[in-house]
């Protein structure tokens, strides 16, 4: 198809993306399986370049015959559209994919093999010991194949996976949730993730109301992902020259440079992280402030965003990256944020804390000034109260108002950096490498009746 579709434009240059997905997944309810199934997808899109106008026209599941009327329709929105501001040659001189011509390997329903057995086995555990366990598990596969008349043909098989987990007590008045992201399930601990859930069921036995205030505060892996994750979607070059992120600097410019962290903070993306595997190269399926569809096929090199606690870079297209003057770091589909000080578990987190809350997850995060990264959001699943390095019980939920950037500065200590899930973001990011953070003041706006 991607062969076929360059053949038939007629262009100045073209691009053409080929996506083949597939999907397997298991749901589950009160200690029983209650659907599972698989789903195949395929896209097309075909980018046209006439001038330097472009026309893109991606459609789904494109059958043979209707290849030339996608590519036409291509070619007209190219001829037909204004000058691109981004417009640039087409990527060269990348090698070609060695499985460019490789069959797809869809996955399947097998991919659970070992997993759904310990998940029975988890099921009896909870049903014996008074809890009952919601949740779902997916794995996807897509493959990419990226073609363009400059002689680029790129691979990349991306398998992706996601645990979700929630414990709740037999008079549903108990919740607790954990989740973690995989590859492919062979490394899913699902007795372990069970006993810990089990804990914090215990642990919410008690409980306590607390004010609004500022708290101390422990975020595990899974909320801290979920702010560094909102914080790297944030970091665009041209948004931050225009004066309009927390990333521009007064007066103009960026921020680069600039220190975000007193602790040696590094916040970066690798594209062959082991176990975070991504795209090697530029996928751009469209254009936008922060993404260019002339990058398809851009090699992608480890990047450092913040590095040592300073901000190291900011996503860059050549075409913005001709407008800041700084190197072209387009962005990568992982994020890892480690320490090069502290690095104790999250189980010793507590153990040193004299008094205050220790988080689960964050949930329905939402911005409110962009200047600042100010986001607001709400607790979920279990916030507990730590005294003298011992949980004592679960309190309220909370409303909460932070700036991911303003928080980087306020750290009094980060932890060992594990493999993470995000609670807020799965649907759209499953691969991070986080550690838990303590906050001296984290800002607990409101209570929050949320359960």
């Amino acid at each position: 198809m991607v062969e076929r579709a360059l053949e038939l434009s007629r262009g100045d240059g073209c691009v053409v993306l080929a996506d083949e997905g597939s999907t397997a997944n298991l749901r589950f309810a009160g200690n029983t399986l209650t659907t599972n199934g698989v789903a195949r997808s395929s896209r097309l899109t075909v980018i046209s370049v006439v001038g330097e106008g472009v026309g893109v026209v991606s459609r789904a599941a494109v059958r043979p015959d209707q290849l030339a009327d996608v590519v036409e329709a291509a070619d007209r929105a190219a001829r037909e559209a204004q000058p691109a501001e981004d417009a640039r040659p087409l990527v060269e001189g990348v090698p070609a994919s060695p499985s460019w011509g490789d069959p797809v390997t869809p996955t399947d329903i097998g991919v659970f093999e070992d997993f759904a057995p310990a998940l029975g086995e988890a099921f009896a555990a909870a049903e014996s010991g008074g809890r009952k366990l919601y949740g779902f598990a997916e794995h996807t596969r897509t493959t990419t194949f990226l073609g363009t008349s400059a002689g680029l043909r790129l691979r990349h098989d991306q398998p992706s996976g996601r645990l979700e987990l929630n414990a709740k007590s037999a008079d549903l008045k108990r919740s607790a949730w954990t989740g973690v992201a995989t590859r492919d399930f062979s490394d899913v601990d699902v007795t372990g993730l069970d006993s810990s859930l089990a804990r914090r069921l215990e642990w919410a036995k008690n409980r306590i109301d607390l004010p609004a205030g500022r708290y101390e505060t422990i975020l595990p892996p899974s909320a801290v992902s979920d702010l560094m994750i909102y914080l790297y979607w944030s970091a665009g070059v041209r948004d931050a020259l225009d004066g309009r992120s927390v990333f521009s600097k007064p007066g103009g410019g960026t921020r680069v440079g600039e220190r975000l962290a007193e602790l040696p903070i590094t916040l970066a993306g690798d594209p062959s992280a082991p176990g975070l595997e991504c795209a090697p190269f530029v996928v751009a399926h469209s254009s936008s402030r922060d993404s260019s569809v002339f990058d398809n096929g851009l090699p992608l090199e480890p990047t450092a965003w913040v590095k040592d606690g300073r901000l190291e870079a900011l996503q860059q297209t050549r075409y913005s990256s001709e407008l800041s003057g700084m190197p072209v770091t387009p962005p990568v589909d992982n994020l890892l944020m480690t320490c090069r000080e502290g690095g104790a578990s999250l189980d010793e987190m507590i153990a040193s804390t004299e008094r205050g809350l220790l988080l689960t997850c964050l949930w329905y995060i939402r911005e409110v000034d962009p200047q600042t990264l100010l986001v607001t959001g709400l607790t979920r699943d279990g916030v507990y109260l730590v005294e003298n390095g011992e949980v004592v019980g679960e309190v309220n939920n909370f409303r909460f108002n932070e700036s991911p950037v303003d928080l980087l500065g306020r750290l009094s200590e980060v932890g060992a950096s594990v493999p993470t899930l995000p609670r807020e973001w799965n649907d759209y990011w499953t691969r991070a490498v986080m550690p838990a953070v303590r906050v001296p003041d984290f800002n607990m706006s409101t209570v929050s009746q949320a359960s």
